[in-house]
Protein backbone atom coordinates (compact mmCIF):
# COMPACT_ATOMS: atom_id res chain seq x y z
CA UNK A 1 0.00 0.00 0.00
CA UNK A 2 3.01 1.79 0.22
CA UNK A 3 2.31 4.88 2.84
CA UNK A 4 3.38 5.60 6.56
CA UNK A 5 0.85 8.27 6.93
CA UNK A 6 -1.74 10.02 5.06
CA UNK A 7 -2.94 13.86 5.03
CA UNK A 8 -6.80 14.02 6.28
CA UNK A 9 -9.14 16.65 4.66
CA UNK A 10 -9.59 17.78 8.71
CA UNK A 11 -10.42 16.47 11.81
CA UNK A 12 -13.56 16.49 13.72
CA UNK A 13 -14.63 19.52 12.82
CA UNK A 14 -12.98 22.01 10.03
CA UNK A 15 -11.24 23.82 12.08
CA UNK A 16 -9.46 20.99 13.43
CA UNK A 17 -6.38 21.35 11.50
CA UNK A 18 -3.37 19.83 10.63
CA UNK A 19 -5.26 15.51 11.12
CA UNK A 20 -3.76 12.59 9.83
CA UNK A 21 -4.01 9.19 9.44
CA UNK A 22 -0.48 6.90 10.97
CA UNK A 23 0.85 3.48 11.45
CA UNK A 24 3.45 2.91 14.21
CA UNK A 25 5.68 0.91 12.39
CA UNK A 26 5.43 -0.64 9.09
CA UNK A 27 2.72 0.65 6.19
CA UNK A 28 -0.37 1.89 6.15
CA UNK A 29 -2.63 -1.13 5.61
CA UNK A 30 -4.97 0.89 3.03
CA UNK A 31 -4.65 2.83 -0.35
CA UNK A 32 -7.01 5.81 -1.17
CA UNK A 33 -7.92 5.53 -4.64
CA UNK A 34 -9.94 8.31 -4.95
CA UNK A 35 -10.96 11.99 -3.02
CA UNK A 36 -9.13 13.34 0.08
CA UNK A 37 -10.92 11.56 3.61
CA UNK A 38 -11.78 13.04 7.42
CA UNK A 39 -11.07 12.14 9.95
CA UNK A 40 -14.55 10.81 10.80
CA UNK A 41 -14.21 9.13 7.04
CA UNK A 42 -11.83 7.12 8.55
CA UNK A 43 -13.14 6.24 11.98
CA UNK A 44 -16.08 4.87 9.92
CA UNK A 45 -13.96 3.33 7.42
CA UNK A 46 -11.74 1.27 9.92
CA UNK A 47 -15.15 0.54 11.77
CA UNK A 48 -17.13 -0.55 9.13
CA UNK A 49 -14.40 -2.66 7.23
CA UNK A 50 -14.42 -4.80 10.59
CA UNK A 51 -17.72 -5.27 10.69
CA UNK A 52 -18.48 -6.98 6.86
CA UNK A 53 -15.42 -8.90 7.60
CA UNK A 54 -16.35 -10.73 10.62
CA UNK A 55 -19.54 -10.85 9.39
CA UNK A 56 -18.66 -11.90 6.02
CA UNK A 57 -16.77 -14.71 8.03
CA UNK A 58 -19.55 -15.60 10.34
CA UNK A 59 -21.98 -16.36 7.93
CA UNK A 60 -20.36 -17.22 4.48
CA UNK A 61 -22.10 -14.36 2.75
CA UNK A 62 -21.00 -11.23 1.03
CA UNK A 63 -21.43 -8.49 3.33
CA UNK A 64 -22.11 -4.77 3.70
CA UNK A 65 -22.77 -2.18 5.81
CA UNK A 66 -23.90 1.85 5.81
CA UNK A 67 -22.07 3.81 8.41
CA UNK A 68 -23.16 7.31 9.96
CA UNK A 69 -21.19 8.55 13.01
CA UNK A 70 -19.06 5.71 14.13
CA UNK A 71 -22.07 3.33 14.11
CA UNK A 72 -24.02 1.44 11.94
CA UNK A 73 -27.24 2.80 10.11
CA UNK A 74 -27.63 -0.71 8.76
CA UNK A 75 -25.94 -3.73 8.12
CA UNK A 76 -26.78 -6.96 5.99
CA UNK A 77 -25.57 -9.87 4.07
CA UNK A 78 -26.10 -10.50 0.46
CA UNK A 79 -29.80 -12.85 0.27
CA UNK A 80 -31.99 -11.89 -2.97
CA UNK A 81 -34.49 -9.15 -2.75
CA UNK A 82 -38.18 -9.92 -2.87
CA UNK A 83 -40.51 -7.05 -5.62
CA UNK A 84 -41.41 -5.87 -1.76
CA UNK A 85 -37.97 -5.10 -0.80
CA UNK A 86 -36.88 -3.76 -4.35
CA UNK A 87 -39.10 -0.93 -4.08
CA UNK A 88 -38.83 0.11 -0.60
CA UNK A 89 -35.51 0.36 -1.08
CA UNK A 90 -35.60 2.18 -4.71
CA UNK A 91 -33.60 -0.23 -6.66
CA UNK A 92 -35.99 -0.91 -9.05
CA UNK A 93 -36.00 -3.82 -11.63
CA UNK A 94 -31.73 -3.73 -11.17
CA UNK A 95 -30.03 -6.96 -11.66
CA UNK A 96 -28.41 -7.20 -8.71
CA UNK A 97 -25.51 -9.16 -7.68
CA UNK A 98 -25.30 -10.84 -4.13
CA UNK A 99 -22.44 -7.79 -2.82
CA UNK A 100 -24.80 -5.39 -4.15
CA UNK A 101 -27.93 -7.03 -2.59
CA UNK A 102 -26.03 -6.86 0.24
CA UNK A 103 -25.73 -3.20 0.19
CA UNK A 104 -29.60 -2.41 -0.68
CA UNK A 105 -30.39 -4.31 2.23
CA UNK A 106 -28.10 -2.33 4.38
CA UNK A 107 -29.09 1.62 3.26
CA UNK A 108 -32.49 0.32 3.12
CA UNK A 109 -32.11 -0.32 7.27
CA UNK A 110 -32.53 3.39 7.71
CA UNK A 111 -32.48 5.30 4.69
CA UNK A 112 -33.14 8.05 6.37
CA UNK A 113 -30.02 7.80 8.90
CA UNK A 114 -27.73 6.80 5.95
CA UNK A 115 -27.93 9.93 3.86
CA UNK A 116 -24.40 10.77 3.36
CA UNK A 117 -22.96 7.46 4.67
CA UNK A 118 -19.85 5.83 4.74
CA UNK A 119 -19.68 2.34 3.01
CA UNK A 120 -18.23 -0.83 3.91
CA UNK A 121 -17.97 -3.81 1.54
CA UNK A 122 -16.55 -7.81 2.27
CA UNK A 123 -16.01 -8.49 -1.53
CA UNK A 124 -14.37 -6.70 -4.39
CA UNK A 125 -16.69 -4.37 -5.98
CA UNK A 126 -18.53 -5.14 -9.08
CA UNK A 127 -20.46 -2.71 -11.23
CA UNK A 128 -23.68 -4.02 -9.86
CA UNK A 129 -22.88 -2.64 -6.42
CA UNK A 130 -21.14 0.96 -7.77
CA UNK A 131 -23.87 1.84 -10.00
CA UNK A 132 -26.18 1.10 -6.83
CA UNK A 133 -23.91 3.53 -4.45
CA UNK A 134 -23.89 5.96 -7.70
CA UNK A 135 -27.08 7.17 -7.12
CA UNK A 136 -26.86 7.52 -3.12
CA UNK A 137 -26.20 10.85 -0.97
CA UNK A 138 -22.89 8.86 0.15
CA UNK A 139 -19.48 10.44 1.73
CA UNK A 140 -16.94 7.39 0.53
CA UNK A 141 -16.71 3.52 0.60
CA UNK A 142 -14.01 0.72 1.58
CA UNK A 143 -14.01 -2.71 0.34
CA UNK A 144 -10.81 -4.71 -0.40
CA UNK A 145 -10.70 -4.39 -4.13
CA UNK A 146 -12.60 -2.92 -7.01
CA UNK A 147 -13.07 -4.24 -10.54
CA UNK A 148 -12.07 -1.87 -13.14
CA UNK A 149 -15.51 -0.54 -14.32
CA UNK A 150 -16.68 0.04 -10.57
CA UNK A 151 -13.74 1.89 -10.30
CA UNK A 152 -14.47 3.74 -13.09
CA UNK A 153 -17.94 4.62 -11.56
CA UNK A 154 -17.05 5.29 -8.45
CA UNK A 155 -14.26 7.62 -9.66
CA UNK A 156 -16.95 9.96 -11.10
CA UNK A 157 -19.12 10.56 -8.17
CA UNK A 158 -18.82 13.72 -6.90
CA UNK A 159 -16.86 15.38 -9.95
CA UNK A 160 -14.12 12.75 -8.60
CA UNK A 161 -14.63 14.00 -4.91
CA UNK A 162 -15.95 10.68 -3.51
CA UNK A 163 -13.40 8.52 -1.20
CA UNK A 164 -12.79 5.20 -2.30
CA UNK A 165 -10.37 3.08 -0.32
CA UNK A 166 -8.95 0.14 -1.25
CA UNK A 167 -8.00 -2.49 2.28
CA UNK A 168 -5.55 -5.20 2.26
CA UNK A 169 -7.73 -7.91 3.71
CA UNK A 170 -4.80 -9.95 5.23
CA UNK A 171 -4.15 -7.14 7.17
CA UNK A 172 -4.12 -7.81 11.32
CA UNK A 173 -3.95 -5.34 13.92
CA UNK A 174 -1.68 -5.73 16.99
CA UNK A 175 -2.75 -7.27 19.95
CA UNK A 176 -2.92 -3.92 22.06
CA UNK A 177 -4.94 -0.95 21.06
CA UNK A 178 -4.23 2.70 22.21
CA UNK A 179 -6.06 6.26 21.63
CA UNK A 180 -5.08 9.49 23.05
CA UNK A 181 -8.18 11.19 25.00
CA UNK A 182 -6.57 15.03 26.98
CA UNK A 183 -3.55 14.12 26.26
CA UNK A 184 -3.65 11.01 28.34
CA UNK A 185 -3.30 7.84 26.48
CA UNK A 186 -5.52 4.47 26.94
CA UNK A 187 -4.76 1.20 26.13
CA UNK A 188 -6.49 -2.39 25.95
CA UNK A 189 -6.35 -5.46 24.60
CA UNK A 190 -8.78 -5.31 21.36
CA UNK A 191 -11.84 -7.11 21.32
CA UNK A 192 -11.14 -10.14 19.09
CA UNK A 193 -14.13 -12.04 20.54
CA UNK A 194 -14.97 -14.36 17.61
CA UNK A 195 -18.92 -13.74 16.79
CA UNK A 196 -20.29 -17.34 16.17
CA UNK A 197 -23.46 -19.69 16.43
CA UNK A 198 -21.44 -21.45 19.23
CA UNK A 199 -21.97 -17.99 21.47
CA UNK A 200 -26.27 -19.12 21.08
CA UNK A 201 -25.77 -22.91 22.60
CA UNK A 202 -27.08 -21.43 26.44
CA UNK A 203 -30.86 -20.97 25.89
CA UNK A 204 -32.69 -20.55 28.82
CA UNK A 205 -36.15 -20.01 28.12
CA UNK A 206 -38.74 -22.64 27.59
CA UNK A 207 -38.65 -22.37 24.04
CA UNK A 208 -35.40 -23.53 22.94
CA UNK A 209 -35.90 -24.11 19.15
CA UNK A 210 -33.46 -21.69 16.85
CA UNK A 211 -33.79 -22.14 13.58
CA UNK A 212 -30.76 -21.66 10.90
CA UNK A 213 -32.62 -18.25 9.92
CA UNK A 214 -32.67 -16.92 13.62
CA UNK A 215 -29.14 -18.08 14.11
CA UNK A 216 -28.52 -16.38 11.30
CA UNK A 217 -29.83 -12.98 12.35
CA UNK A 218 -28.52 -13.04 15.65
CA UNK A 219 -25.36 -13.24 14.09
CA UNK A 220 -26.03 -9.75 11.99
CA UNK A 221 -27.36 -8.31 15.27
CA UNK A 222 -23.80 -9.50 17.43
CA UNK A 223 -21.58 -8.43 14.62
CA UNK A 224 -23.26 -4.97 13.86
CA UNK A 225 -23.36 -4.49 18.07
CA UNK A 226 -19.48 -5.21 17.93
CA UNK A 227 -18.96 -2.09 16.70
CA UNK A 228 -21.73 0.24 17.17
CA UNK A 229 -21.30 2.80 20.27
CA UNK A 230 -22.64 1.50 23.04
CA UNK A 231 -25.92 1.03 24.71
CA UNK A 232 -26.96 -0.23 21.61
CA UNK A 233 -29.49 -2.90 20.50
CA UNK A 234 -30.18 -3.99 17.49
CA UNK A 235 -32.78 -5.65 15.85
CA UNK A 236 -32.38 -7.56 12.66
CA UNK A 237 -34.30 -10.00 10.48
CA UNK A 238 -33.81 -11.87 6.79
CA UNK A 239 -29.78 -11.53 7.00
CA UNK A 240 -29.84 -7.48 7.69
CA UNK A 241 -30.19 -4.77 10.47
CA UNK A 242 -33.45 -3.43 10.56
CA UNK A 243 -33.48 -1.22 13.68
CA UNK A 244 -30.30 -0.31 15.44
CA UNK A 245 -30.47 1.56 19.12
CA UNK A 246 -26.65 2.90 19.64
CA UNK A 247 -25.59 5.39 21.89
CA UNK A 248 -27.93 5.39 24.76
CA UNK A 249 -27.64 6.13 28.08
CA UNK A 250 -30.43 3.45 29.02
CA UNK A 251 -31.30 0.11 27.88
CA UNK A 252 -34.92 0.28 27.09
CA UNK A 253 -34.30 3.62 25.44
CA UNK A 254 -32.13 1.49 22.90
CA UNK A 255 -34.46 -1.43 22.55
CA UNK A 256 -37.18 1.56 21.84
CA UNK A 257 -34.96 3.33 19.46
CA UNK A 258 -34.72 0.25 17.62
CA UNK A 259 -38.08 -0.56 17.97
CA UNK A 260 -39.00 2.24 16.45
CA UNK A 261 -36.75 2.30 13.58
CA UNK A 262 -37.82 -1.46 12.74
CA UNK A 263 -41.37 -0.69 12.81
CA UNK A 264 -40.66 2.19 10.28
CA UNK A 265 -38.86 -0.19 8.16
CA UNK A 266 -41.93 -2.09 8.28
CA UNK A 267 -44.35 0.39 7.35
CA UNK A 268 -41.84 1.44 4.59
CA UNK A 269 -43.59 -1.90 2.86
CA UNK A 270 -47.07 -1.27 3.35
CA UNK A 271 -49.01 -0.59 0.28
CA UNK A 272 -49.62 2.47 0.54
CA UNK A 273 -46.17 3.51 1.31
CA UNK A 274 -45.12 1.69 -2.13
CA UNK A 275 -47.90 3.93 -3.77
CA UNK A 276 -46.00 6.83 -2.63
CA UNK A 277 -43.55 6.26 -5.26
CA UNK A 278 -46.38 7.24 -7.98
CA UNK A 279 -47.45 9.68 -6.58
CA UNK A 280 -44.15 12.27 -6.34
CA UNK A 281 -43.48 15.16 -8.36
CA UNK A 282 -40.74 14.71 -11.16
CA UNK A 283 -38.63 17.28 -9.49
CA UNK A 284 -38.44 15.44 -6.13
CA UNK A 285 -34.78 13.70 -5.27
CA UNK A 286 -34.39 10.13 -4.02
CA UNK A 287 -33.22 11.93 -0.12
CA UNK A 288 -36.48 14.05 -0.71
CA UNK A 289 -38.64 10.71 -1.27
CA UNK A 290 -37.00 9.36 1.94
CA UNK A 291 -37.95 12.69 3.97
CA UNK A 292 -41.74 12.29 2.69
CA UNK A 293 -41.66 8.83 3.61
CA UNK A 294 -40.36 9.79 6.90
CA UNK A 295 -42.54 12.40 7.48
CA UNK A 296 -46.28 10.96 5.72
CA UNK A 297 -45.26 8.11 8.64
CA UNK A 298 -45.07 10.34 11.45
CA UNK A 299 -48.34 11.64 13.74
CA UNK A 300 -46.66 14.55 15.11
CA UNK A 301 -45.99 16.88 12.42
CA UNK A 302 -45.64 20.58 12.71
CA UNK A 303 -47.63 22.83 10.71
CA UNK A 304 -44.75 23.73 8.58
CA UNK A 305 -44.14 20.09 8.13
CA UNK A 306 -47.41 19.25 6.54
CA UNK A 307 -46.86 22.41 4.06
CA UNK A 308 -43.44 20.82 3.18
CA UNK A 309 -44.38 17.72 2.79
CA UNK A 310 -47.19 18.40 0.86
CA UNK A 311 -45.37 20.35 -1.51
CA UNK A 312 -43.55 17.04 -2.55
CA UNK A 313 -46.78 15.58 -4.49
CA UNK A 314 -48.76 16.66 -7.22
CA UNK A 315 -51.88 15.12 -5.81
CA UNK A 316 -51.53 14.96 -1.92
CA UNK A 317 -52.25 11.26 -0.59
CA UNK A 318 -54.32 10.52 2.08
CA UNK A 319 -52.69 9.03 5.65
CA UNK A 320 -52.56 6.11 7.21
CA UNK A 321 -54.73 5.66 10.27
CA UNK A 322 -53.15 4.50 13.40
CA UNK A 323 -55.55 1.50 13.25
CA UNK A 324 -53.97 0.65 10.06
CA UNK A 325 -50.53 0.94 11.20
CA UNK A 326 -51.74 -1.22 14.07
CA UNK A 327 -52.86 -4.01 11.93
CA UNK A 328 -49.81 -3.75 9.49
CA UNK A 329 -47.43 -3.78 12.25
CA UNK A 330 -49.23 -7.43 13.41
CA UNK A 331 -47.53 -9.12 11.00
CA UNK A 332 -43.71 -8.62 11.79
CA UNK A 333 -42.68 -11.38 12.79
CA UNK A 334 -39.33 -13.69 13.30
CA UNK A 335 -37.11 -10.75 14.29
CA UNK A 336 -33.81 -11.34 15.87
CA UNK A 337 -33.04 -9.24 18.71
CA UNK A 338 -29.42 -8.45 20.15
CA UNK A 339 -27.99 -6.45 22.96
CA UNK A 340 -24.34 -5.65 24.00
CA UNK A 341 -25.26 -5.98 28.07
CA UNK A 342 -27.63 -7.60 29.77
CA UNK A 343 -30.81 -6.47 30.16
CA UNK A 344 -31.74 -5.14 34.17
CA UNK A 345 -34.85 -5.36 33.81
CA UNK A 346 -38.03 -6.73 31.39
CA UNK A 347 -39.04 -3.66 29.96
CA UNK A 348 -37.49 -3.86 26.86
CA UNK A 349 -38.54 -7.37 26.44
CA UNK A 350 -41.93 -5.87 26.68
CA UNK A 351 -41.22 -3.25 24.38
CA UNK A 352 -39.44 -6.00 22.31
CA UNK A 353 -42.79 -7.96 21.85
CA UNK A 354 -44.56 -4.89 20.06
CA UNK A 355 -42.05 -5.26 17.42
CA UNK A 356 -42.07 -8.76 16.35
CA UNK A 357 -39.29 -10.22 18.68
CA UNK A 358 -38.92 -13.95 18.84
CA UNK A 359 -34.95 -14.55 19.15
CA UNK A 360 -33.03 -12.74 21.44
CA UNK A 361 -29.14 -13.11 22.56
CA UNK A 362 -27.86 -10.99 25.40
CA UNK A 363 -24.70 -11.36 27.70
CA UNK A 364 -26.81 -12.25 30.88
CA UNK A 365 -25.49 -11.75 34.39
CA UNK A 366 -28.13 -9.44 35.50
CA UNK A 367 -30.01 -9.39 39.47
CA UNK A 368 -33.16 -9.08 36.82
CA UNK A 369 -31.91 -11.90 34.81
CA UNK A 370 -35.33 -14.10 36.46
CA UNK A 371 -37.88 -11.15 35.60
CA UNK A 372 -36.19 -11.13 31.86
CA UNK A 373 -36.21 -14.71 31.43
CA UNK A 374 -40.33 -15.14 32.51
CA UNK A 375 -40.90 -11.87 30.18
CA UNK A 376 -39.54 -13.91 27.09
CA UNK A 377 -41.46 -16.84 28.46
CA UNK A 378 -44.26 -15.27 28.74
CA UNK A 379 -44.25 -14.26 25.20
CA UNK A 380 -42.89 -17.46 23.75
CA UNK A 381 -39.43 -15.78 22.90
CA UNK A 382 -36.32 -17.90 22.65
CA UNK A 383 -33.36 -16.31 24.37
CA UNK A 384 -30.09 -17.52 24.38
CA UNK A 385 -27.18 -16.06 26.92
CA UNK A 386 -24.04 -15.52 25.52
CA UNK A 387 -21.73 -14.86 28.27
CA UNK A 388 -20.17 -12.29 26.65
CA UNK A 389 -20.46 -7.99 26.48
CA UNK A 390 -19.98 -6.28 23.32
CA UNK A 391 -19.20 -2.37 24.82
CA UNK A 392 -17.74 -0.47 21.83
CA UNK A 393 -16.51 3.20 22.28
Amino acid sequence: MGNRDIPLRYGCNPHQKPARVTIESGELPFEVLSGVPGYINMLDALNAWQLVLELRRATGLPAAASFKHVSPAGAAVGLPLDDVLRQSYFVGDAELSRLAAAYARARGADRLSSFGDWIALSDEVDASTADLIRREVSDGVIAPGYAADALEILRRKKDGRYVVIAMDPAYEPTEMESRQVFGIILEQKRNDAVISADMLGNVVTEEKYLPESAVRDLLVAQVALKYMQSNSVCFALNGQVIGAGAGQQSRVHCTRLAGAKADTWYLRQHPAVLDLDLRFKDSVSRAECNNAIDLYLRDDLTPAEEVYWAQMFDEVPGRLSAAEKDEWLAGLAGVALASDAFFPFRDSIDRASQSGVRYVAQPGGSVGDESVIQACDEYGMVMAFTGVRLFHH
